[in-house]
């Protein structure tokens, strides 16, 4: 036994089951030697105890010897699993269960492994600290595989920091029914930013490059123009797009611009680590 994992009996299951459920769940498994299926199940709930470190208390009940607590709460066969949350019970199962199907009980009443992570972020969102902010909420999103909620803050994020590409990429992955009033505002706002960033050089740029979309001049000049406009997704797009046709386009100027655009978001970043994977991999 230890502090996630205790053996009840009638002299402290008030203490165990009902007090110690108003502070965080408590997971009841009722068990006897005699039962096979027990056996298997309890190293799963152990393993898991120990995993979550404190956020649930597996709380062992022997069946046999523990006949009035297995009575209490109508215990009929074995292995029998209650959950407990604020002195109630609120779920469980019997019978042998696969560790994922006790991970899908479990993770109805246990804190995400990414709510610490939101927690960071909150007060930095709320100073609009956004450059702070934003790898915690990806590390969230990419924890909680891309959760709605999640998302839409992620996304406003982006815009806040002029990223406009990633921003619509996770905007475009909403899912239909969760397409609510935020979503129409992040809509909104991503069109404002768009609009705003395109300055006159941005504009000519784009309006020759569509006249003559073989020109590596042109081509070179938009990217360091949308690099110079916080549009470095845009840029580094471009970019590689010429280098993927010649490695060493204008003598390799190209492939140092890019370069330099990527040290200039910093190692951390998501954006930079995944651009210079794609620029070695033409290297290499």
């Amino acid at each position: 036994m230890n502090e996630f994992i205790v053996d009840v009996t009638m002299e402290n299951a008030q203490q165990m089951l009902i007090d110690e459920s108003m502070q965080r769940p408590v997971v009841v498994d009722f068990w006897a030697d005699w039962c096979a299926p027990c056996k298997n199940l309890m190293p799963i709930l152990e393993s898991l105890a120990n995993e979550y470190a404190g956020a649930f208390l597996l709380a062992k009940v022997n069946a046999d010897e523990q006949q009035q607590i297995a009575a209490q709460f109508g215990v009929r066969s074995l292995p029998t699993v209650i959950v407990m949350q604020n002195g109630q019970p609120v779920d469980g199962f019997q019978g042998a269960q696969s560790e994922a199907q006790v991970r899908e009980v479990l993770s109805k009443y246990l804190p995400k492994p990414w709510d610490a992570l939101l927690q960071q972020a909150a007060p930095l969102l709320q100073e609009e600290k956004w450059a702070e902010a934003l790898e915690l909420l990806r590390q969230a999103y990419d924890l909680s595989s891309s959760d709605t909620a999640i998302g839409k803050t992620l996304a406003r994020v982006y815009i806040e920091l002029n990223r406009c590409s990633e921003a619509e990429t996770i905007i475009q992955a909403i899912p239909m029914a969760e397409q609510d009033a935020q979503y129409e505002q992040l809509l909104a706002l991503l069109e404002l930013k768009q609009n705003a960033a395109k300055s006159p050089e941005v504009t000519a740029l784009e309006e020759a490059l569509a006249a003559d979309p073989d020109n590596v001049d042109l081509q070179l000049q938009l990217a360091v123009q949308y690099s110079q406009h916080q549009h470095s997704e845009e840029a580094l797009e471009l970019l590689l797009s010429m280098l993927r046709k010649d490695i060493n386009c204008k003598d390799g100027e190209v492939k140092k611009t890019t370069l330099d655009i990527i040290a200039a978001l910093g190692k951390a970043d998501s954006m930079a680590i995944k651009y210079q994977r794609q620029v070695f991999s033409l290297l290499y």
